[in-house]
């Protein structure tokens, strides 16, 4: 759990997103790739991922950053037993990989990298038998099944967030228009 609970790293989340200095428009657009590419198997690489489909979108890159805490603890299980359902289901094949086999393919693969990263500079051998039955019983449906949920939701997080960062910077404009405001007339009373 982060420094100060999860709450206040969300509070710092939506200070941010609410500070950055691009239109509404771009800002959405950053939120929904980075939405969008929190549903995809790339562990690792969400960052990279959001940040190329927001550049793509000619969308804001810091908020697709951001937006990539979409994909959390609560909701990775969510996502991927749905990813895995619907990709399973596409691929016509009956039976699904269950959410807890997925995450530990996940943690053999990334094992698997590490051992033969370190095979390249010793003697051992390198080995990919992890590799196929990792591609075609995880990776694959995830990925087919994770797209089509990643762009829903990227349109929805899209469609959610414009008009509310577009009410936060009017109401916004409204209370700095206020204190300037207020500053001028004690100026001319001066």
């Amino acid at each position: 759990m982060p420094g100060g609970g999860w709450g206040r790293s969300a509070s710092y989340v939506m200070h941010r997103l609410r500070r950055l200095p691009d239109s509404p428009e771009r800002i959405a657009k950053g939120i929904a790739a980075g939405v969008a590419a929190s549903c995809l198997p790339l562990f690792g690489l969400h960052f990279l991922t959001a940040a190329a489909i927001a550049w793509a979108l000619r969308g804001n890159v810091f908020a697709s950053l951001l937006a990539t805490f979409f994909g959390n603890p609560f909701t990775f299980p969510v996502i991927a037993v749905s990813a895995l359902e619907l990709g399973n289901f596409m691929l016509g094949q009956g039976r699904s990989v269950k959410a807890s086999e997925a995450m530990n393919a996940f943690g053999a693969i990334w094992a698997e990298l590490g051992r033969n990263f370190l095979a390249l500079f010793s003697p051992d051998p390198i080995q990919w038998e992890k590799l196929g039955k990792f591609g075609m019983d995880v990776f694959v449906p995830y990925m087919l099944g994770g797209i089509p949920i990643g762009v829903v939701c990227g349109v929805a997080a899209y469609f959610l967030s414009l008009p509310l960062i577009r009410a936060y910077r009017k109401r916004r404009l409204k209370k700095l228009q206020e204190r300037f405001d207020l500053a001028r007339k004690a100026n001319a009373q001066k």
